[in-house]
């Protein structure tokens, strides 16, 4: 994290370094890192270098999500500068009613509906987004025809429900997709998506459950 000449904080990212945080060493000399809650205690006192290390944890996944969320490494880098930014200026309202983990996740989803928001205003293509390794990825892709001896006839018709299936999602709403990604995509828990979004487990359900629905209703004539 520094300081530029116009005075704005930048957190640089630290992709190239490993995730270590500080350590200290037990009897046997082995190393265990500090926990969460110690460094956020640190940070609010003013230790910037113990806010740099909670950064050095958690820039990787934060980073990752950004992008894949955004389907854009340019966006997703901004939204992830943005993060970090809005941690380093809000961490002395942190209360410790929920991990660091979730507390930033919740920013950085915040951020990330934001910008679908306001890029589905303008036309978004939803067509893509970005793979777990960063890369630029069709969603189709993801839906590969995994027949063991796929026609010519078949893999047509697989590619056009898959094109239905790209659509539908399209159509979801910026909060309904992105529950449904978390979800689906990304493996996590409602109880963990509520956390990230600040509302309850049964209000993620009811949006997962909402998705779903959309998601069959406008695949039911492909059946």
């Amino acid at each position: 994290m520094s300081v530029s000449e116009s005075g704005k904080i930048r957190v640089a990212p630290y992709l190239s370094r490993p995730v270590l945080g500080p350590v200290k060493e037990t009897s046997s000399g082995a190393p265990i890192r500090v926990d969460d809650s110690v460094l956020i205690r640190q940070a609010q006192q003013g230790d910037t270098a113990a806010f740099e290390e909670l950064v050095r944890q958690y820039d990787r996944a934060v980073l990752r999500l950004a992008i894949h969320l955004t389907g854009s490494p340019e966006d997703g880098q901004d939204i992830y500068q943005e993060a970090f930014l809005r941690a380093y200026i809000n961490l002395a309202r942190f209360r410790f009613e929920c991990s660091f983990y979730t507390w930033i996740y919740r920013i950085v989803t915040n951020l990330c509906l934001d910008h679908l928001r306001k890029k589905n205003s303008r036309g978004r293509d939803l067509h893509t987004t970005m793979s777990p390794e960063g890369e630029p990825e069709d969603l189709l892709d993801r839906m590969p025809d995994h027949s063991p001896a796929a026609s010519p006839e078949r893999s047509f018709a697989g590619r056009e429900l898959q094109q239905r299936i790209v659509r539908a999602l399209g159509r979801l709403s910026p909060r309904e997709r992105m529950v449904f990604e978390l979800k689906h995509y990304h493996g996590m828990r409602l109880r963990t998506v509520a956390g990230m979004l600040n509302t309850t487990e049964g209000t993620i359900k009811n949006t997962l459950f909402r998705a779903t629905h959309k998601l069959r209703m406008q695949l039911a004539e492909v059946r």
